[in-house]
């Protein structure tokens, strides 16, 4: 019987549970956010936000809607807890990381509240894994406060057309730089490494250009080393939502279609490198 037709056992109730026919649909997104070791989970009737974040200048999230599971239910209105990001992706491809043709890993997964562990069930090809993670105190999450009303600029790239990018610019530089612009160049990368500075234009009439909506000129750079992990999203994903507010805070929304061809999004938010002035852009 599969997990998603399973009840849970006589008289347990769980804050959190939630079934998956495939559990490479969740391990595949939370490896496009493991860049710690820890993960904040936040479960709503909405679905899953794991949340990883790092010297509180880049935050991660990957968002795994409702529908995405076969069963999903919270019994309070949030579920939150902390949990090591590196076991739970270890546990999650315990029968390996590619399963044999037309065979998966179905999940279940079960958490009964403040203070239990995580319990996982795994099974494939009719063996089943149990495993329990613990759990800890979620930390205060940084709030970049990122709502639409405060975005400034704001452009939709086919993800090839970034991936490309992020292959012919100079990764010795210290930081990539981001002008995006109502007027020519529109959209640039810049890097300035050891062979020099190296720039990548993008007309808002290309065709690698779904969306472009920018109301005033913005250059602001950003550290290489924090935007690094968010290759991982970006080499999974489809399409790129590029945006900036008035403070030059940028947010990457990468939209992934899973093999099934559910949408997920995974949105990476950092901050501007502040030892850049003005005088020198």
């Amino acid at each position: 019987m599969p997990f998603s037709a399973q009840p849970p056992a006589s008289g347990e109730r769980y804050a959190l549970s939630a079934s998956l026919d495939n559990a490479r649909h969740l391990s595949s997104l939370l490896r496009a956010v493991h860049f710690q070791d820890y993960a904040t989970c936040l479960a709503t009737a909405s679905g899953l936000r794991v949340t990883v974040e790092d010297a509180k200048c880049i935050q991660a999230n990957a968002f795994i809607q409702a529908e995405i599971f076969q069963e999903f239910s919270v019994q309070e209105e949030s579920v939150m807890f902390r949990i090591s990001l590196s076991v739970l992706l270890d546990c999650l491809t315990i029968f390996g990381t590619s399963s044999l043709p037309g065979t998966s890993t179905a999940l279940r997964m079960c958490y009964h509240g403040y203070g239990h562990p995580l319990m996982l069930f795994l099974e494939e090809g009719g063996v089943v894994t149990v495993c329990k993670i613990n759990t800890q105190e979620p930390d205060e999450l940084l709030d970049f406060d990122f709502c639409s009303t405060k975005v400034v600029n704001k452009i939709i790239l086919q993800s090839e057309g970034l991936r490309e990018a992020f292959a012919e610019l100079d990764m010795t530089s210290e930081v990539l730089q981001i002008t995006m612009s109502p007027d020519k160049p529109y959209f640039r990368l810049s890097t300035f490494g050891n062979a020099g500075s190296a720039h990548l234009d993008y007309p808002r009439d290309s065709d690698l250009m779904e969306a472009f909506y920018c109301n005033q000129t913005q250059t602001n750079r950003y550290k290489i080393s924090l935007l690094k992990p968010s290759t991982k999203a970006l080499a999974l994903s489809c399409k790129v939502s590029i945006r900036t507010d008035a403070q030059g805070f940028l947010s990457l929304q990468y939209m992934i279609r899973n093999e099934d061809g559910q949408i997920c999004f995974v949105e990476y938010y950092c901050c501007p490198d502040e030892n850049i002035t003005e005088a020198e852009l």
